[in-house]
This record gives C-alpha cells, sequence and structure tokens, in this order.
C-alpha cells in the first residue's frame, strides 16, 4: 500500500487492521506522534489528515491511502521550524514533552478550522469566530496535558494565529494547506 506522508510517498505491507498511528510509528520510524491512551481520549497521536486533525490511533491506516498525511515530523525540523513549533518553545508550552507533537498539529489544524469559519461550543456568535482564550481552550480540550502547561499553550496559540504581535491571523495553518 501507499501513503503520502508528510510530502513523501511510502509503501508499506500493513494488516488491514493496523491504525494510522502504529503504520507511522512501527512501520515508517515516524515516531514523534505518541501513544498515550490507545483510546482517542488524550490527543498525544493527533495527526493532520487532508488538513484536519485526527486522532491517528482510532483510524485504520487504509482508510488513508489516498490522503495527504502530516505528522508533527512534516510540520518542521530543527533549524526549520514551522510558527507553531517556534512558539510552542518561546512561550514554554510543554514541559514533559509528551503530549506536545500532537498539541503542535491540534494547533495548527485548529487555526484551519477557525479559517474556515467553524464554529465550537465556545463561539459566542456562529457567524463570526472570535478566537478568545475560552474559544482556544475549548478547541485543544481533545489535547490533555498531564504537566497542565495549557496556559503557555493558549498563549502559543494565540501569537501564532495573530492575537500576538508576530504573524498575521492564521498564517500558520495556510502554510500545510490547513
Amino acid at each position: 500500500m501507499k501513503f503520502n506522508i508528510n510530502g513523501k510517498t511510502h509503501d508499506a505491507d500493513v494488516d488491514i487492521r493496523t491504525s494510522l498511528l502504529d503504520l507511522c510509528r512501527e512501520h515508517l520510524g515516524l515516531t514523534g506522534s505518541k501513544k498515550g491512551c490507545d483510546h482517542g481520549q488524550c490527543g498525544a497521536c493527533t495527526m493532520l489528515v487532508d488538513g484536519r486533525r485526527i486522532n491517528s490511533c482510532l483510524t485504520l491506516a487504509v482508510m488513508h491511502q489516498d490522503s495527504e498525511i502530516v505528522t508533527i515530523e512534516g510540520l518542521g525540523q530543527v533549524g526549520d521550524l514551522h510558527a507553531m513549533q517556534d512558539a510552542f518553545v518561546r512561550h514554554d508550552g510543554y514541559q514533559c514533552g509528551y503530549c506536545t507533537p500532537g498539541q503542535i498539529c491540534s494547533a495548527v489544524g485548529m487555526l484551519g478550522e477557525v479559517e474556515k469559519g467553524w464554529a465550537s461550543h465556545a463561539s459566542a456568535d456562529l457567524t463570526a469566530v472570535e478566537l478568545s482564550d475560552a474559544e482556544i481552550s475549548e478547541r485543544m480540550s481533545g489535547n490533555l496535558c498531564r504537566c497542565a502547561a495549557y496556559p503557555n499553550i493558549v498563549d502559543a496559540i494565540r501569537e501564532v494565529a495573530g492575537k500576538g504581535d508576530r504573524q498575521p491571523v492564521l498564517e500558520a495553518a495556510r502554510e500545510i494547506g490547513a
């Protein structure tokens, strides 16, 4: 089977029951995405599939043979970080780091959702989504951090979303076509 992951085509002979997370970690050596709960409850395995964030532990790899898959490794590398990765570093949006790849992928996907005007449960105005701290927290609620770095994560997201002084609104989401 062929998979398009991080802009490269990968051939992998996997059982049809293999999750997307296990394909990446065990068959392709892309170990950035983490296996936390393996039940879709923690968000450590979050990847972007066709620009949308998903829990890769809950989806079968075979379902995504024609998809554009982006893992944390595909967002940026040392020396060429994605804007969200850079913001997480500057705002200390991590502590132990286990949840960080999923948090970053989720944040990039979330900004794509906001750009498309998708409302959340916290959206006060369904016609014009305002990216408040409550909105960010609600949208990121599927990603758990046992170290409780949440305020720093929100600060990093706000900066990348253009709510700080550094980057135009949602440019980071556009970098990967989200």
